[in-house]
């Protein structure tokens, strides 16, 4: 009979990256979330029928800045979240701290 060699996405983090805590793993972590807000910007952007221009024109910033945010959203400030969610496309932002 045959083992089930499959792991779960939580297994192949430990394995690969390391348990939570490490550096290594808690950098992927950070990555992930950078990545979650971007696409979350970009979906509320598109839901707007907004292009990344128009977006960049309302809060002054370049249409390849947008790209990065949505892409990255590495290196993305507080005020620039602000700037982008409340006075780009009209929502509020939430922040939650886990300790």
């Amino acid at each position: 009979m045959k083992k089930n060699n499959t792991k779960s996405w939580a297994e192949v983090k430990d394995t690969v990256y390391g348990k939570k805590g490490t550096e290594r793993r808690d950098q992927l972590d950070r990555d992930f979330e950078s990545i979650k807000i971007g696409l979350q910007l970009r979906k509320a952007r598109e839901e707007m029928n907004m292009t990344q221009e128009q977006l960049a024109q309302i809060i002054d910033k370049k249409r390849s800045y947008i790209s990065r945010v949505e892409n990255e959203a590495t290196n993305l400030t507080l005020k620039t979240l602000y700037d982008i969610v409340e006075k780009g496309l009209g929502g509020k932002v939430k922040i939650s701290i886990e300790i």
